[in-house]
């Protein structure tokens, strides 16, 4: 199967756009220079070698539906040619620019489980066929788990794509989609509103660095107290202008956001400028997390994010994290959220009280160098600046300190552990048992003083790449050694009751074998690989006998 056509001039104008461009400039710069007066020439040169690749690169690009594999050739100098097992795809993501969209064009990626990358690019193919392409890629992939023969010849592929997408899924037999959340126009301007990201105020302050000299300029030899208000004008003017940014990036990225649900997937859109197409398995769901700050708490409203094993697409380079609610009521992302993995209501256990006595040490700490700071720069400039201003937040440490200690804690359910910390974004986070690769006790030099410790939670889907593990903080020292000991225990049956299962499951599937027959092994001490994902024993001698 081949390309869309419109494809060829399309990627060509994206190759040589930026030749055309420089050729403007340099040619309306003018100055009679050489390089000037064939300006023109060279882009017109560089449009007509990117048309010359293009339709090489469309006349040798193929891709095709086999039996077991979805097979890619490709390549205009040297060729690549790429057989995907169904068994090994996990996402199948559709993607459409502006651009893309009036030319009636979308890319299709494939993603491989525990893939870093992209494994499969089809740049591009009409929608029709991007729909068609992941919905017999789905099906035949739930057939090759089931252990089913996949209807793969050409013949059935091309019926399939006269029929349409809705149709060869409804012909398949594929679960119908349920839709699971839908954004209303209301919540869609709460994301906007209650999506302020700190991270915009580094480059928020880098746009407007350059007006420093200008300022510095103009208020040489005014008073302490006009800088101060002016300094704190400029403050408010640059937390405002990070607000605006991050709600216009929130409002285009989550634009028409869909949840649904079709079998054992989750399948979502969203996107305003660029619209985003694609797939949750929830095979391989490592975490589950819903995140809040105080405005959303005082408003009512959480996230819910999902986080795989894998590269997530369209979702601005976080490894594996893929919001799957934008924004809703709590009690309806806890709703969505057991939909997902079916946890209890928990009920955490919070760090000893006296911890709340290091929390306001750490903050008077704070404080205190504030002070500091503000005094060494009154000495320093001699602006006779009310630099003392700062120590009134000395009366908000004990409250603060309080909170921290609050919004803490872990839970331990029957097949979920659950962990939830921080103030201004508290994060409540659910991880299977049976997903936990590591179980690491951390303790500072200042834990060891107060008799504490970390126990974090590790997942094939965080790891060093996000920062996204499962952390009970702040846990006495002997509870810690517990805690550890007790999520091997819980990962070892939670694995040996899935084996179990997956035995059973084999056993009703397979001709000439009965249930019985199929527990007669009887569970082993040791995962399997499929069981494994990349686990490793949490101790030394964990992954061993009694």
């Amino acid at each position: 199967m081949k390309l869309a056509p419109l494809s060829v001039p399309y990627r060509a104008a994206q190759k040589a756009g930026s030749a055309v461009v420089a050729a403007f400039f340099i040619s309306a710069g003018g100055g009679g220079t050489v390089l000037s007066d064939y300006a023109p020439l060279l882009a017109v040169a560089a449009v007509l070698l990117a048309l010359a690749y293009e339709i090489a690169y469309y006349r040798r690009f193929e891709y095709e539906l086999t039996e077991d594999t979805f097979d890619v050739v490709s390549g205009v100098v040297s060729r690549r040619d790429r057989e995907i097992p169904y068994r090994r795809i996990q996402n199948v993501d559709i993607s459409r620019g502006v651009v893309q969209r009036l030319l009636g064009l979308a890319a299709v990626d494939l993603e491989t489980a525990g893939g870093s990358s992209t494994e499969g690019s089809i740049r591009y193919v009409t929608p029709a066929e991007a729909e068609r392409l992941r919905t017999e890629i789905q099906r035949r992939k739930a057939g090759a788990a089931a252990g089913e023969p996949a209807a793969g010849s050409r013949a059935a592929a091309g019926a399939d794509a006269e029929m349409g997408a809705e149709a060869a899924d409804a012909a398949s037999g594929a679960p119908a989609e349920t839709e699971l959340f839908a954004i209303s126009p209301s919540e869609l301007a709460l994301v906007g509103a209650l999506s302020f990201d700190p991270r915009l105020l580094g480059l928020v302050a880098f746009l407007a660095s350059g007006s420093v000299p200008v300022l510095s300029g103009i208020f040489t030899s005014t008073s302490a107290v006009l800088l101060s208000v002016t300094g704190l004008f400029l403050a408010g003017a640059l937390l405002f202008a990070s607000w605006l940014l991050g709600a216009a990036i929130a409002v285009t990225n989550y634009y028409g956001f869909r949840l649904t649900r079709s079998g054992d997937e989750l399948r979502y859109e969203r996107g305003l400028f660029r619209r985003y197409s694609g797939s949750i398995p929830t095979e391989k769901v490592q975490s589950i997390a819903v995140t809040d700050n105080p405005l959303k708490r005082l408003f009512g409203y959480a996230t819910l994010t999902i986080e795989t094993a894998g590269y997530a697409p369209g979702q601005g380079g976080d490894y594996g994290s893929q919001a799957a609610v934008p924004l809703a009521k709590t009690g309806r992302v806890y709703e969505l959220a057991r939909e997902v993995e079916a946890f209890g209501e928990p009920d955490f256990t919070r760090p000893p009280g006296r911890i709340r006595v290091r929390y306001a040490v750490r903050y008077a700490t704070v404080v205190l160098a504030l002070t500091g700071i503000a005094y060494g720069i009154d000495r320093a400039l001699d602006l006779a600046a009310p630099w003392g201003a700062p120590l009134a937040l000395l009366a908000l440490v004990p409250v603060a300190a309080h909170y921290k200690w609050v919004h803490r804690g872990y839970w331990l359910g029957e097949d979920h552990l659950l962990t939830r910390s921080g103030f201004w974004r508290r994060q409540t986070r659910v991880v299977p048992y049976y997903r936990l690769q590591t179980v690491i006790d951390s303790r500072t030099l200042f834990q060891r003083r107060w008799g504490v410790a970390t126990v974090v939670a590790d997942t094939a889907g965080t790891g060093s790449f996000t920062g996204g593990d499962a952390v009970a903080p702040d846990v006495a020292a002997d509870e810690a050694d517990a805690l550890r000991e007790g999520l091997t225990d819980r990962l070892r049956r939670a694995l040996a009751e899935r084996r179990e299962r997956d035995r059973s499951a084999a056993g009703r599937s397979v001709d000439g074998e009965t249930d019985s027959e199929a527990e007669t092994d009887g569970p082993t001490d040791e995962p399997t690989d499929a069981d494994r994902d990349g686990f490793e024993w949490p101790s030394g001698d964990a992954g061993g006998g009694d």
